[in-house]
């Protein structure tokens, strides 16, 4: 998909933020669309149909909370990509952005370079989604064989636990996403019996120890990603 068949929704209640983003997003030749509010954010959301969505968490009328909670709920924008803006600190905000659906969230401020690139590696989830679950794939040095469930880590291949295994392939489909907690207990251990939330941290660590402690990130109250 060319960058001009991209719709890009941007929801922040300041005119500075969205001319600044705006100019940057629309140079690289994607389609911006802006709204001033997370009512009108969610009614130009209906309309456009965009194929990602940036919005800012405090705004009047709607904030972004409950403007990601309704998009969500509306057909064809469930799998839309929703990142919020949120202020350097704000723990609360990026939980609850997470617990409403999101997918990823921009700490504000931030440059415009790195805005761009932000954007593209959400994007990239775009072409994930359409891809069929292939046999084998290469994730950084890493090369999953999901029918043999082995892997093949720095040239070192390996057996895992059926979990662990189920674990590591759910985190990777998705570098830099981060999983919720509830998501992983349902991907990974579905109907079976019921675990804790300890059961994700002691595979998790697991993990850590035979892949590398640098490839897995803990997001403080809301679940875990693979980074590369």
């Amino acid at each position: 998909m060319k960058n001009k068949d991209i719709k890009i929704l941007l929801v922040d209640d300041e005119p500075d933020i969205l001319e600044i983003i705006g100019y940057n997003l629309s140079a690289e030749g994607y389609e911006v669309i802006t709204a001033k509010n997370g009512a009108d954010g969610l009614a130009k959301a209906k309309r456009k149909s965009p194929h990602l969505i940036i919005m800012d968490v405090m705004m009047p009328e709607m904030d972004g909370i409950e403007a990601c909670e309704q998009i969500r709920n509306t057909p064809g924008l469930e799998d839309t990509i929703i990142a919020f803006l949120t202020a350097r600190g704000e723990d609360y905000s990026q939980v609850a952005g997470f617990d409403a659906g999101a997918d990823d969230y921009i700490t504000k401020p931030i440059k415009p370079k790195v805005l761009v690139s932000k954007v593209k590696a959400l994007l990239r989830r775009l072409k994930d989604d359409t891809k069929e679950v292939e046999d084998i794939v290469k994730v950084g040095e890493i090369v999953i064989n999901r029918e043999e469930y082995k892997i093949v880590n720095n040239g070192e291949e390996m057996v895992l636990p059926r979990k662990e295994f189920e674990l590591l392939s759910l985190l990777t489909s998705k570098p830099n996403k981060v999983f919720k907690r509830e998501v992983i207990l349902d991907k990974v251990w579905g109907n079976e019996v019921v675990v804790g939330g300890r059961t994700i941290d002691v595979h998790i660590r697991k993990l850590r120890e035979k892949i590398g402690d640098d490839h897995f990130k803990t997001v403080k109250g809301v679940g875990y990603k693979f980074v590369l």
